[in-house]
């Protein structure tokens, strides 16, 4: 067995009294890099630093408590059904339903629509959170608040009042340390909903100590920061306005813009559709719980800190019967050190925040372009940076990642994007692009002008998620459905099949596949039903080697999670609408289906079913997935300006290159280290996946367990295969 130093569990009695005591300072927290250590550490400090097992035959975690210990305590039974006991469809009035019928949303009835009509809102664009300057020598204000505490266990903090305290600049000043030395605001509601006394509840849930302190503090010491909490859904008040790039003074958000929207948020309130009800606090948790949904805009170069509050319901059950009250904040594909990574037993509890460090570092600083000489390798404002420039990423999202209720966390509302932005894309076109000035790395990719960087008049963002609600019109999910809950719904940035309003030219559009288990297929038609063509820039954050053409007007299958930039010229369209398509049909979240050809779809048409037999008809669909066709409208008008955005048409393969790849040299594949890893499905439903390591013995996953320990330092490459061996489709994301 292989050893090696990463933080361990210390004697766990007196950490229990502590964790227990509190119900705010997580067990899991201490534990993500531990290999069945029960002793060893160093006192009470939960990231004392101990030895490290690799777990060959399970017998290493044998005795340790639960993963997620602490997460449901006050609840009934203080256990995860705790979470799901207000949940409108309960096990006994499911129905078992194992035919072809397309039991969509799985085992729930349709969504009632209200009336709503499909493409008769406008389109909510993006609310960037907007970044401060950190100043570490600030002292802390006069008249500085904290979090403000809800009314009881069951409520949300005043909309007002939340807004006012994340309006003030970050107090205490961020350190290398946890904050345990100040306590957590909520102790007294805390208290009185357990009905005991805490015992110095932390005000910060990263476990004190080295082992969760951030690493490498001095050398990537955030210069920058945004503060966000994680609430209940609520009517935004516009304290974001300021904060916005564009200032809604500037290109199409500006006066006379097509999204300048009355230059603020303020107003907006949670509803999927006008004629829907407006969400509860209870139903929806969304970063800062209001919408438009919410964008990092980051600069390579420039080290952010994300303090995140978690604002939510003390009490477990207040969530309408899906979603739990813990998080962890995952910055999907984020270069980032491991105490920042989301890790999933990483969560912190209600009236805490956690501050996420994100440098803003290329892969490879350590050791690639390390005199930073490279002019590729920088900030948008060509402030130049150690690493490899191939390594440069573009459309990120961050995103709950608490064990055993990511899906449930993230349908919920836990979903923000970030735009990566470089001295290669920039979000500046101009004339001096790439392909005309061998001199200038700026590849134009389409975004705008008025704006140094980051314009996002032509780069948008689109969440695309399928939902469900309940029959009193709140966000529905089915948590005791556990082969993959897929929604009757389709939404782009949480509304019902909205309208845009776009120019007579090229936009960037960023695709985020923000479902939990549904799969699409993107395509984009014109009103008759005719394929528009286009191009692929970027696939996961990664800007590709060449543009890929697609003249059928399809993507390939977009997976939960992927991202996908393609490039649209909507030139010679004026005055027409052009529509974005799923193709793709889904029977259950199991698996995908067939996908429907696009000639097909003006005579696809699922319906309404009697699946029980009673003779009334609205219990199921049939003869189709209702979440394939049109899921967004886009209007096309003139456009006067000058586009000066690069044309992709120039990346196609024998072309110009965006981004080489870094091909492996076949002596680096010789020597290889291989591995592969087996996922496979169990007999149990509770914990129906294992994995196998190289053909070892298969374990069900613990955020506990080590399988394998690459060392960067063995000097050479490693080979990874992923086997899926199970009857379900599903994508594999590797952390850190």
């Amino acid at each position: 067995m292989t050893t090696v130093n990463r933080p361990g569990i210390p004697d766990t009695a007196p950490r229990l009294r502590r964790i227990a005591g509190t119900a705010l300072l997580s067990l899991c927290l201490s534990t993500p890099f531990v290999q069945g250590a029960s002793s060893g550490g160093q006192g009470n400090d939960p990231s004392g630093l101990t030895k490290l097992v690799i777990d060959a035959d399970g017998d290493a975690l044998e005795g340790l408590p639960e993963a997620n210990l602490g997460t449901f305590e006050g609840g009934n039974t203080g256990h995860t059904e705790d979470a799901s006991e207000n949940n409108e469809l309960q096990p006994e009035d499911q129905r078992a339903d194992e035919d072809a019928r397309f039991n969509v949303p799985t085992n729930g009835p349709p969504s009632p629509l209200y009336g709503a009509g499909a493409f008769s809102q406008k389109i909510l664009r993006f609310e960037e959170f907007g970044l401060e300057s950190l100043d570490f020598k600030a002292k802390k204000p006069d008249d500085w608040k904290k979090l403000p505490s809800p009314a009881d266990a069951q409520s949300a903090p005043d909309g007002g009042m939340l807004e006012d305290f994340l309006s003030q600049p970050i107090w205490p000043t961020p350190t290398k340390y946890a904050n345990t030395g100040d306590d957590n605001p909520w102790q007294k509601l805390i208290e009185g909903y357990l009905g005991r006394d805490l015992d110095d509840p932390p005000a910060e849930g990263r476990p004190p100590g080295l082992g969760w302190s951030h690493q490498r503090w001095e050398e990537f010491k955030p210069s920058v920061y945004f503060q966000t909490a994680q609430a209940g859904a609520r009517t935004n008040g516009g304290f974001r306005d300021g904060k916005q790039l564009h200032g809604y003074q500037y290109g199409e958000f500006g006066p006379g813009g097509l999204y300048h929207n009355g230059g603020s948020t303020a107003g907006i309130e949670i509803r999927f559709h006008p004629d829907m009800p407006i969400q509860e606090h209870e139903s929806l948790w969304t970063f800062d719980g209001t919408l438009p949904p919410k964008l990092l805009n980051a600069r390579y170069g420039e080290s952010i800190l994300m303090r995140h509050y978690n604002a939510l319901p003390v009490d477990v059950a207040a969530n309408r019967g899906f979603g739990v009250h813990t998080i962890s904040t995952h910055e999907h594909n984020g270069h980032n050190p491991a105490e920042s990574d989301g890790y999933t037993n990483s969560f912190f509890f209600p009236g805490q925040y956690y501050d996420y460090r994100w440098p803003m570092v290329l892969a490879g600083h350590d050791s690639i372009n390390t005199d930073a000489d490279d002019p590729r390798a920088a900030g948008p404002d060509g402030t130049p940076i150690p690493g490899d420039w191939r390594e440069t990423m573009s459309t990120h999202w961050f995103h709950d990642h608490m064990l055993d209720f990511t899906a449930q966390n993230v349908y919920k509302g836990n979903a923000a994007m970030m735009n990566y932005y470089s001295a290669i894309d920039p979000g500046r076109e101009g004339e001096d692009c790439h392909y005309e000035d061998p001199d200038n790395v700026n590849l134009c990719l389409p975004s705008g002008t008025a704006l140094d960087w980051g314009n996002r008049d032509y780069d948008v963002n689109l969440l695309l998620a399928d939902k469900a609600w309940d029959s009193e019109g709140q966000l529905w999910f089915n948590p005791f459905n556990i082969k993959g809950f897929i929604g009757d719904v389709m939404t782009v940035n949480w509304l019902y099949k909205p309208t845009m309003d776009v120019r007579e030219r090229r936009y960037r559009f960023r695709l985020l596949n923000g479902s939990v288990s549904r799969y699409f297929k993107v395509g984009l038609m014109d009103e008759s039903g005719n394929p528009v063509p286009f191009y692929m820039v970027a696939n996961d954050g990664n800007i590709m080697e060449h543009a890929v053409y697609f003249d059928n007007g399809e993507l390939p299958t977009q997976g939960i999670a992927e991202r996908y930039d393609i490039v649209v010229d909507f030139s010679g369209f004026e005055g027409q609408s052009l529509y974005m398509v799923n193709l793709l049909q889904h029977k259950n979240g199991q698996a995908t289906d067939v996908a429907i050809p696009m000639a097909d779809l003006a005579t696809y048409n699922p319906k309404h079913g009697d699946c029980d037999g009673d003779g009334v008809y609205g219990d199921c669909w049939v003869d189709g997935d209702p979440v394939v066709g049109a899921f967004l409208r886009f209007d096309v008008v003139a456009y006067d300006g000058e586009d000066l955005s690069m044309d992709p048409a120039d990346y196609v393969a024998g072309g110009e290159k965006m981004i080489p790849l870094r091909r492996p040299t076949e002596a680096e594949i010789a020597n290889a280290l291989h591995r592969t890893f087996e996922f496979e499905r169990q007999p149990t439903d509770d914990k129906p996946w294992v994995i196998e390591t190289d053909g070892g013995k298969g374990f069900g996953m613990d955020p506990r367990r080590i399988s394998a320990a690459p060392s960067k330092n063995s000097g050479g490459l490693e080979i990874w295969r992923l086997l899926n061996s199970g009857t379900w489709s599903h994508p594999v994301h590797i952390h850190f």
